[in-house]
């Protein structure tokens, strides 16, 4: 019951923000520390971190009227506009800069950077209800159980969404290297 009185809370700001772009402070509050803290474990410094949360919460006002409510959390939304972010970031620097390989590491970038941001890239690509049990699963860190309440099916229709969702990640992530 709660679930659903926040997910009606949550479309009802949503669409008021959607109505008056003043409203968008409440998205902007109530999800801060959830996108920062996403963030802050893909990036090599805080002042980064920074900087792109707020180019996440800025590219979620310019595309506010784009959002649909399809039952998932508006977190999911930030969480792949941030993804985006982080590997535009990382794109944008190695491809402007042509940074030799040695001092990648004191750039903030390396192996795991490239891997991290192909990963995001993947995800993004999965269908929505994989992609969301995959979001709430690893990066909101929700148990299986949490997660059916919040989207209604099964606690097995979810353990098979993100088996499925893991089985493509690791093909295209191997046909990626290949």
């Amino acid at each position: 019951m709660r679930a659903l009185l926040t997910e009606v809370n949550e479309r009802l700001l949503i669409e008021a923000a959607q109505q008056d772009r003043s409203r968008f402070a409440e998205l902007y509050e109530q999800n801060f520390e959830r996108v920062y803290a996403f963030i802050v474990r893909r990036v090599s410094t805080r002042e980064l971190a920074e900087d792109l949360t707020s180019e996440v919460f800025h590219h979620a006002l310019a595309k506010l009227d784009t959002f649909e409510w399809r039952g998932v959390p508006f977190a999911a939304w930030l969480y792949r506009i941030a993804a985006n972010v982080i590997a535009d970031r990382w794109s944008r620097a190695s491809t402007q800069h042509e940074v030799p390989t040695d001092s990648l590491n004191e750039q903030g970038f390396d192996d795991d950077t490239e891997r991290r941001a192909m990963l995001f890239q993947l995800i993004d690509s999965l269908p929505d209800d994989q992609r969301t049990v995959i979001f709430q699963r690893f990066v909101e860190q929700r148990s299986i159980a949490e997660i059916a309440r919040g989207m209604q099916p099964s606690e097995g229709a979810v353990k098979q969404l993100q088996f499925r969702a893991m089985q493509s990640l690791r093909a295209r992530v191997r046909s990626k290297h290949v």
